[in-house]
């Protein structure tokens, strides 16, 4: 089993949060000036915007004749209006919280302002867009709270599945499943029905999980140094963030990207792999990635096991 003691790691915050609208209900957050408070008090929020978010996105793609509204934006990638309307209400939710965001969908700050961010939200609304549009099921939501460069809460849902991953440093890492914006459980309900991660999951071999829609000469022959090790190697493709949280709960082992990918693709995914016992590293598989840089784009990484570094 992967070693999920983590320290955890506390600020002091004087905030009030104001009521939250979630769909019809409202949450109080009231936060008095002496309260020491864990990330873990944010994870509720970036849950339900998560689950608010993932019915946006369900209501444009199940209605049989949409066309999606599809534009390019300035890099040729596919924007649609479920990104749209999927940002719109995560940027709301996320907008009671003391912390700025950055997320694919707004006007990206210039570094001079960013770097005076400490903790940020990072938010890719709608990971996976080209799966979205093949209408192959296999994209997600996804929102991470960033301290000083690490991910310490990660939130990632698959609306299509009804399946939600969530992580905080201090309380590890979960998948619920069957969960939607129409139900409307507590934290500790979700805690209490979810799978702590990882799972105890036994499989021969090492299974590699790469990108169904970036598979690059490098991978390939990253995957064939592994097969030389003597181990059997099973690879399994997939596509948006849903590969790290498969390392994350342990249906593979091991998750290499060598090819460009951009930090709101990656930052929710790393804080329920770091959870989980896993980290997002550096192609020296030793250094984590950081986050908010001058810089956006990741480096190529491998996410994999901590305790399967030599």
């Amino acid at each position: 089993m992967r070693n999920l003691t983590k320290a955890k790691e506390k600020i002091t915050i004087f905030v009030f949060l104001p009521k939250l609208q979630v769909g019809n209900n409202y949450c109080i957050y009231c936060v008095n000036k002496t309260t020491i408070m864990d990330f873990e008090n944010y994870l509720y929020i970036a849950i339900r915007a998560a689950l608010d978010a993932g019915k946006s996105i369900m209501d444009i793609y199940s209605e049989p004749n949409a066309d999606f509204g599809i534009e390019r934006k300035e890099d040729n990638s596919p924007l649609t209006l479920a990104d749209k309307a999927s940002n719109q209400l995560i940027v709301s939710a996320l907008s009671v919280t003391p912390f700025p965001i950055l997320s694919e969908e707004e006007k990206q700050c210039p570094f001079e302002e960013r770097k005076n961010w400490k903790i940020l939200w990072i938010v890719d609304p709608l990971d996976g867009t080209k799966e979205f549009i093949k209408r192959n099921g296999e994209f997600t939501v996804n929102i991470a709270l960033v301290n000083n460069g690490v991910p310490v809460l990660g939130v990632i849902y698959i609306p299509v599945r009804k399946e939600l991953y969530f992580a905080c440093d201090t309380i590890g890492a979960y998948k619920l499943t069957n969960i939607e914006s129409a139900t409307q459980p507590s934290m500790d309900e979700m805690r209490q029905k979810a799978v702590r991660l990882p799972s105890a999951l036994i499989h021969q071999g090492i299974v590699v999980v790469a990108s169904r829609s970036h598979q690059t000469e490098e991978t390939m022959r990253y995957i064939e140094n592994l097969r030389k090790k003597g181990q059997p190697v099973t690879l399994i493709s997939s596509g948006s963030s849903l590969k790290i949280c498969l390392v994350a709960e342990g249906s593979a082992d091991i998750y290499p990207r060598f090819a460009p990918t951009m930090e709101w693709d990656t930052a929710a995914g790393h804080a329920i792999a770091r959870a989980a016992g896993c980290d997002v590293f550096h192609i020296d598989e030793k250094t984590p990635l950081f986050y908010n840089k001058k810089e956006l784009q990741n480096p190529w990484f491998v996410v994999k096991a901590v305790s399967s570094n030599s």
